[in-house]
């Protein structure tokens, strides 16, 4: 039994897919598929149901997958101890970002951290912000840029990078433009455009809506602040941004804050109690490139103030 079997097996049981998995560890597909029937020839049981278009774990799979998962940190472990001695770090890290988010520091941080670390492979991922919490906590993710409706997400420590009030945006001549104040309940008669559940900024407003007893007509969801921006501008629904989102569209859209709605969209960086040593550097850097400030917003994303080398996007 190999250490890198048991690579290509836990990949497979994440991704469901071996396609997928083979692209998470960078060999082909069939390199994939033989080491895991040889893995399964070894322990004398199918780990995986093939039967189904998405893959499945068998009963042995279930049972393998979680001293799998610590034969591999307890070797990852091994290089990081021995790299604390020595003062060189070595191993994987694995980044989750929000899908669509380009945040330029989160790009500084991890070119910093390669050129300082260079034994230190980076792998980089996007998905939604509540699959990545989940990801952090199960040890699959080792850091994440997420966006977040509490600051301190349960179980895990974070760096909030950026806080941000909730707005409507709205096509001049639309009745909300007309008005200076907007609280919750003006939006209950207007069909709303949203990020979907999951995000940062959907948590907070249905939070807010559910702690007045408000059922908000959500006529259409989309991850990217683009799209919500540009359906909107079409006269499609009123908007749910966050302030640095909505003003990367002031030439097609009117934003109003949601005054009674005082709990902000976080964009946060979050991670395990419970770390090593390269995460520990890599939060170093992220709070060194993060400490100058974003970049004025641009374009779309899926968490508070998602900012690109020239744009924005969702908490």
């Amino acid at each position: 039994m190999e250490l890198r079997q048991l690579a290509y097996f836990v990949a497979v049981a994440d991704e469901r897919n071996f396609t997928r998995a083979a692209e998470r560890v960078h060999i082909s597909q069939s390199g994939v598929s033989a080491q895991i029937r040889r893995l399964e020839r070894e322990l004398g049981a199918e780990l995986f149901d093939r039967s189904a278009r998405t893959v499945t774990l068998t009963a042995a799979g279930e049972a393998a997958l979680a001293p799998a998962r610590a034969a591999l940190a307890a070797a990852e472990a091994v290089g990081q101890a021995v790299g604390e001695v020595t003062g060189l770090l070595r191993g994987r890290i694995t980044v989750g970002m929000v899908v669509g988010c380009t945040v330029t520091p989160l790009f500084d941080a991890l070119a910093a951290f390669h050129r300082a670390h260079p034994g230190v492979q980076i792998a980089l991922l996007e998905d939604s912000s509540d699959r990545l919490v989940q990801a952090v906590h199960a040890g699959t993710v080792d850091l994440a840029l997420i966006g977040a409706a509490t600051a301190n997400p349960a179980g895990l420590e974070a760096l909030t990078i950026i806080s941000e009030r909730l707005v409507v945006a709205v096509p001049p001549g639309h009745p909300l433009a007309l008005r200076r104040r907007l609280a919750l309940r003006d939006l209950a008669a207007h069909p709303l455009v949203c990020m979907p559940p999951g995000t940062g900024l959907r948590t907070v407003f249905d939070r807010a809506c559910a702690a007045q007893g408000i059922e908000p007509v959500i006529a259409l969801q989309a991850g990217a602040a683009d799209a919500i921006a540009g359906l909107a501008a079409r006269g499609l629904g009123v908007a749910v941004l966050s302030e640095s989102m909505a003003a990367g569209y002031r030439d097609r859209l009117i934003a109003r804050v949601i005054d009674d709605v005082d709990t902000p969209a976080l964009l946060s960086l979050v991670w395990r109690v419970a770390h090593g040593p390269a995460v520990r550097a890599l939060v170093a850097h992220g709070r060194r490139a993060f400490a100058g400030g974003l970049p004025a917003p641009a374009a779309p994303g899926d968490d508070p103030g998602d900012s690109r080398a020239a744009t924005t996007e969702d908490p």
